[in-house]
């Protein structure tokens, strides 16, 4: 992890709504196997920036670069094949209610490869052994836990062996014990698999506890005013607003 190569660049890039700007003027480097948290206060953008990364919402300006390629000034095809090798672990975990973990897992194996139902029954097995949930195959989103539900996203996430994983608040709602076992097997996927990891959250602990890279978007200002390792950050900024996020609920 010395070496530091660029997997993810976002260049002068404007957040908007219609005529609203929502945010402008983010630069910032995403490396590969960085757990790169995107950081502000309510309102700043963060899932915004996520939708943006993962094609959901263009943006009003500037590139987002996928190893060099411009992603958003690319065709429908390339974009399609770049974020074919990204996975997504929303808030909720977004699970299918209907199916079984299994069929969870496996949906978008049968949608994207051409693989035997054996080799998905397998692939299922494994992602799911991955984030410490084997023998759980049968089960429905219903009959696990909220955290086990997280987990059981996570391992969908990976079904097509992503090249950089996307999180979305993924300790909103669970316990402290519970968030604290997530974050523990983000940087386990991370160290075992050399995925690059891109989190959306607010929460400290997490976000001292798993991100070596970060960028704070400014509510106030409507711009990103730092980047960087959080816990570097915490120490050296002379920025009221990031020292006021970075220090929420500490006894002064």
């Amino acid at each position: 992890m010395n070496e530091r190569h660029p997997h993810i660049v976002v260049q002068d890039l404007t957040m908007a709504y219609g005529d609203y700007v929502l945010m402008r003027d983010l630069t910032f480097t995403i490396n590969r196997g960085d757990v790169f948290i995107i950081m502000g206060g309510s309102g700043c953008g963060k899932s915004t920036m996520m939708a943006i990364l993962i094609g959901l919402k263009k943006p009003a300006k500037g590139r987002v670069l996928y190893n060099d390629v411009d992603f958003w000034g690319a065709s429908h095809e390339i974009r399609d094949t770049i974020i074919r090798r990204a996975g997504v672990m929303y808030q909720s975990g977004a699970l299918w209610s209907s199916m079984t973990l299994a069929e969870n897992i496996a949906l978008p194996l049968e949608t994207y490869t051409n693989l035997s139902p054996s080799r998905i029954r397998e692939v299922v097995e494994l992602k799911l052994a991955l984030v410490g949930m084997a023998g759980f195959e049968e089960f429905y989103p219903a009959e696990i836990s909220g955290g086990m539900q997280k987990r059981a996203g996570i391992a969908r996430a990976m079904a097509l062996d992503p090249e950089v994983l996307f999180f979305d608040e993924p300790s909103a709602g669970l316990d402290p014990i519970s968030a604290c076992h997530l974050d523990d097997l983000i940087l386990e996927l991370r160290e075992s698999l050399g995925t690059t990891m891109v989190v959306v959250t607010h929460e400290l602990a997490s976000i001292f506890a798993i991100g070596n890279n970060s960028v704070f978007l400014d509510v106030s200002q409507r711009t990103m005013t730092a980047t960087g390792d959080p816990k570097l950050l915490l120490h050296d900024t002379h920025n009221p607003e990031l020292h006021r996020f970075l220090t929420r609920g500490a006894k002064s």
